[in-house]
């Protein structure tokens, strides 16, 4: 093997050394362990920008740009770099971890047949069923969950003789499976969305956000499905008969809510015993599972299964994660930029005499709810609008809200960019299996639906500031 393959093999060891650094931070708040994720991320940045694309590269421009600027004019620079470092290194971390437990499960039968299962439902029942299974799916696999569910789903349109009836199941499928991910990231203590609002907004935590948050999911989950029931194509045929499916939903959706409660439990019994944020006890507890569950996977075919998983372990770190080189990249630079940005803003704005502290505070709750999506448009990352944004604005306390309100216009508004920017890795993802290009399975298949649920969240957002 040549020195550059290698180099990138033994990378794979950085990001992993990010989240157990991370997790430790978390626990303990070692200064040494912020340290360490930092020079391990810093390194893993700069051996995954060899040979990266022109786009990516871009970010990394921009993030060395900005640490020039706050060099030569703050002489408080090194505490703003600390800050984007530790940001980034969040982010890595909840990726590698989250990315562990998407390796097992796309090499579980059961969970295969889970996602057949859905895909397999008649046309009055399938959008419900594959957006509330793009949901559930999108909980643990974040979205991967596209990557299974579309491909399963579009398999299973692929047998439609009809060229029309084809095309139009296969963007409703896709569209309910985005929709349902893109739910999860008003509530998920698992998604980058919640980790990173909870962290910016003073006073929030996740414990108290949980159940507002859950109610946008709701919306969301029910308003797509209500619009697709009443914008349902019309066919030049109608499509034949089919016989109904008699699998069972329990049994085909076991394991897979199985494998919810078991990350459900472990989380919410670490937090209660150790005190530990619920990020911190995500990352701890969903690498574990994996491995456990890889462990479970081989078990029934007999001996080897301690030596299959540490293949299997070895096989993700040296090659799975230096794979993912780009989105590693692209997410720590997001969330880099973002924090040094608005370190460098905050003075700037201040001096200019901006102020928001006389903008209303409903109105730049709604006003976040629109500005993100369109941030989104314009290839802005949600980590890199939000990490801006937010430090910029005044605290919910000095804006006499309550932050559970601000968390949840930030989530949905981040939810819509899942939706529609065609920059994200969820709409990539479905125009890739849809066969169309980003722009249309963002805009063209979601435009309508996000310009709705933005005004129904807005309205949401504004009775949970009345209630709170």
């Amino acid at each position: 093997m040549s020195a550059r393959p290698r180099l990138t093999h033994l990378a794979g060891l950085l990001p992993a050394a990010v989240m157990l650094c991370v997790i430790w931070g978390e626990y303990g708040g070692d200064p040494l362990a912020s340290v360490l994720a930092g020079i391990f991320a810093l390194a893993a940045m700069a051996v995954f920008s060899i040979g990266a694309r022109p786009s990516r590269l871009a970010f990394v421009a921009i993030g060395l740009g900005l640490t020039v600027w706050a060099m030569l004019s703050h002489d408080d620079w090194l505490a703003g770099l600390a800050a984007a470092i530790r940001s980034g290194c969040l982010i890595v971390a909840l990726f590698t971890a989250l990315s562990a437990i998407r390796s097992a499960a796309i090499t579980s039968q059961e969970i295969l047949e889970t996602g057949r299962f859905l895909a397999r439902q008649p046309p009055g029942l399938r959008y419900l069923a594959l957006t509330v299974g793009g949901h559930l799916f999108g909980l643990i696999l974040l979205y991967g969950s596209i990557a299974l569910l579309g491909s399963l789903a579009t398999e299973s349109a692929a047998r439609e003789p009809d060229p029309e009836i084809r095309r139009h199941r296969t963007r409703r499928m896709l569209v309910a499976i985005q929709r349902g991910f893109a739910a999860t990231l008003c509530w998920s203590p698992l998604g980058f969305s919640m980790a990173l609002s909870t962290k910016l907004v003073a006073g929030a935590n996740w414990n108290h956000v949980v159940l507002p948050c859950l109610g946008s999911a709701a919306l969301l989950l029910l308003g797509g499905w209500a619009l697709d029931t009443i914008f349902k194509p019309r066919l030049a045929n109608p499509p034949p008969p089919r016989a109904p499916e008699t699998g069972s939903w329990l049994v085909h959706l076991r394991p897979l809510l199985l494998l919810l409660a078991v990350v459900g439990t472990g989380v919410a019994i670490l937090h209660a015993l150790t005190g530990v944020e619920v990020v911190g006890a995500v990352m701890t507890l969903v690498p574990l599972t994996a491995i456990a569950w890889v462990f479970l996977q081989r078990l029934p075919s007999g001996a080897g299964a301690l030596r299959h998983t540490g293949d299997r372990i070895a096989g993700f770190v040296l090659r799975e994660l230096p794979g993912y080189r780009g989105e590693i990249l692209l997410l720590f630079m997001a969330a880099f930029i973002g924090s040094l940005g608005a370190f460098l803003l905050v003075p700037l704005m201040a001096r200019l005499g901006v102020d928001f502290s006389a903008v209303p505070p409903l109105a730049i709750l709604i006003a976040l709810i629109w500005i993100i999506p369109l941030t989104g448009q314009l290839g802005m990352n949600p980590i890199l609008s939000v990490s801006l944004l937010i430090p910029l604005l005044p605290t919910p306390q000095a804006m006499g809200i309550s932050p559970t309100v601000l968390i949840a216009a930030i989530t949905g508004g981040w939810a819509l960019s899942g939706v529609t920017s065609p920059f994200t890795a969820s709409v990539l993802l479905a125009g890739s299996l849809g066969k169309v290009p980003p722009r249309e399975a963002g805009l063209i298949w979601n435009g309508p639906y996000a310009a709705v649920m933005g005004v129904v969240l807005s309205v949401w957002v504004l009775l949970l500031a009345w209630l709170l």
